[in-house]
């Protein structure tokens, strides 16, 4: 409930790569056609893995035994298709010998036409039933995809050829393995990237608005530079991972088209991808690329590339001659693979044409209503609701003074205590209406806001039911109001220091997390003060009373001067906390 929203972002590029097609459980169905794998290598071609048969003969009805094996592998899919055609459809179903180390797939409509992996543990041998359907081809033959590594893996390695009796003799195609296409030449940038075209020749993207790649190491840096009927990509940020932008029609991850470079080792490999939801991204051909090239020193990763304007025989590649939000993510890698982002992705505030005019623009990594909803809970629980507890708490006698028929102590607090559950409210709405419900990703945040919600609407509603002063249920009401109260701050100030940290808002640096301890010691710091105060003041006017020396005038002079105290306490207390309050308005501000 409090900072920022329910949300673990519209995120870019929400990543967890495995090994088949980047799925450690083998459900690996998307890859039952081309049978690669979608991690962005390119396969080796000397396979040492054999598939072996119980017969090599068959008829309709048939069960014969199929054995994979070889060296240790993580995943496999296996499939049987028609010898002559190997890149038609799977033939027949599978019928598992071992259902911890093997599972099926439903391939083109047809259950159990194929089997995979069911997890990520290292594994020597696999073995399965192919069933023969009544419609089987004269000739079949068994490929595998063998993972070993994420990038060590065969792309349908050949098994032997089984044959219906009396079938005419099996010719071998020309190739019976396929592989992804190699990566384009890659060549080393010299010199790091410039921002003085930025609006003159280059269309910018950059964070912080006017950094320059060449000077600061922490600039996150973006650039378009059209070139006839072509566009050169320039990107650099600070990463030891990956880097990655996207082109969008919404602000939503899926169905975009990105970038990444990854680094592996002391490389860099430069992978256009496709987004579907929020999930790892496809990765694809880079074919459509040319003129790669990429740089890393001192932390700071930088690649570039080309590619057409428009691309139409490509699929999923977007046409650079329309407008888009722009993504730009940075996240972690571990020998080529690719993890989910820890910050949200930075985002274009409206869409762009990197085409046209060039333009130097900037983004925000948490959009208007995280921001609102961050803004309206700290106004709220940083500095009405505490302006309006000490004013009740400690200046009763000092603003006793009648304001519109009310103690304007009174009047001061319910105001300042009303504001705080119309804040609350408004806020509580914002991340709803941009997730469209709940996120289950922003751990205890949400539920401890749900708390607080229920506890800022319980306290109005309690007070317009408050006993009358001298009532001997007024007690009740009494400590029912504080505790409450005091419930709903403390559980706000959780919910403040977990919400400064989710990706929709997460203010920057350790900064935030001292400034709202030294916010909580601030106002712990003045309540003690004045506690101290009233008790002195309580002690002095007893002992005046005791020696009944002078007693009315003494305690007018001992009053006056506690009242003049607290005002100034007062004043200094709302300066300190209004100073806190602008300390992190400002710094969401600048998201």
């Amino acid at each position: 409930m409090a900072v920022p929203a329910f949300t673990a972002g519209a995120s870019l590029l929400l990543l967890h790569v495995g090994l088949v097609a980047n799925y450690p459980s083998g459900k690996v169905a998307e890859s039952c056609q081309d049978m690669v794998p979608n991690h962005g290598h390119t396969s080796l071609l000397d396979p040492v893995h054999n598939i072996s048969v119980s017969q090599t003969t068959f008829t309709s009805g048939d069960q014969i035994k199929v054995t994979l094996s070889g060296p240790a592998f993580k995943g496999f899919l296996l499939e049987a298709r028609d010898a002559e055609n190997l890149s038609g459809s799977p033939i027949g179903s599978f019928t598992l010998i071992d259902s911890q180390v093997s599972q099926l797939l439903t391939c083109e409509d047809t259950q159990g036409s194929a089997v995979s992996h069911t997890n990520p543990h290292k594994k020597t041998e696999i073995e399965v039933y192919w069933n023969v359907p009544k419609s089987a081809p004269n000739h079949v033959r068994f490929l595998v995809t063998v993972v070993e590594k994420y990038k060590i893996y065969w792309v349908k390695i050949p098994g032997p050829v089984i044959s219906q009796p009396n079938a005419p003799p099996f010719s071998t195609p020309a190739a019976t393995t396929a592989a992804l296409s190699p990566t384009p030449p890659v060549s080393h940038l010299t010199q790091s990237f410039s921002a003085s075209d930025c609006g003159k020749k280059k269309f910018c993207v950059r964070s912080p608005l006017a950094c320059d790649p060449e000077k600061e190491r922490a600039c996150v840096f973006l650039s378009f530079t059209r070139d006839d009927q072509s566009v050169m990509v320039e990107m650099s940020g600070p990463s030891a991972g990956y880097l990655s932008f996207a082109l969008s029609h919404d602000r939503w991850m899926g169905d975009d088209d990105a970038y990444l470079c990854v680094r592996d080792n002391q490389t860099v490999h430069v992978q256009p991808s496709r987004l579907t939801g929020r999930s790892h991204p496809v990765m694809e051909s880079s074919d459509t690329l040319e003129d790669v090239a990429w740089r890393l020193e001192d932390g700071v990763m930088q690649c570039s590339f080309r590619r057409n304007i428009t691309l139409p025989a490509v699929k999923n590649r977007f046409d650079l001659n329309t407008s888009y939000y722009i993504f730009l993510a940075a996240g972690a890698a571990d020998d080529g693979r690719i993890y989910r982002h820890s910050q949200q992705p930075l985002i274009t505030y409206e869409k762009h044409n990197v085409t046209g005019d060039p333009r130097d623009v900037g983004g925000s990594r948490s959009l208007l209503l995280l921001k609102a909803h961050g803004a309206l809970m700290f106004v709220a629980w940083m500095t009405t609701v505490s302006i309006g507890v000490i004013v009740a708490r400690f200046f009763k006698p000092v603003l006793s003074k009648p304001f519109f028929g009310e103690a304007i102590w009174f009047q001061v607090h319910r105001t300042l205590m009303v504001a705080t559950s119309a804040l609350t409210c408004m806020a509580f709405a914002l991340p709803f209406i941009y997730r469209g419900g709940w996120s289950w990703r922003a751990g205890y945040h949400p539920f401890l806001g749900c708390v607080v919600l229920v506890l800022a609407l319980l306290q109005p509603l309690l007070a317009v039911c408050r006993p009358p002063l001298h009532d001997h249920r007024r007690y009740l009401f009494n400590w029912t109001h504080w505790g409450l109260g005091t419930a709903a701050r403390i559980t706000a100030v959780a919910a403040m220091f977990l919400g400064m940290d989710l990706p929709g808002l997460n203010l920057p640096g350790p900064w935030k997390t001292y400034a709202m301890i030294g916010f909580v010691a601030w106002h712990v710091g003045v309540e003690i003060l004045l506690e101290v105060h009233a008790y002195r003041l309580s002690r002095r006017v007893e002992i005046l009373d005791d020696t009944r020396i002078q007693i009315i005038q003494s305690f007018t002079i001992a009053e006056a001067e506690g009242h003049a105290f607290k005002k100034a306490v007062l004043a200094i207390y709302v300066c300190g906390n209004v100073t806190f309050l602008i300390i992190f308005l400002s710094a969401i501000n600048h998201l």
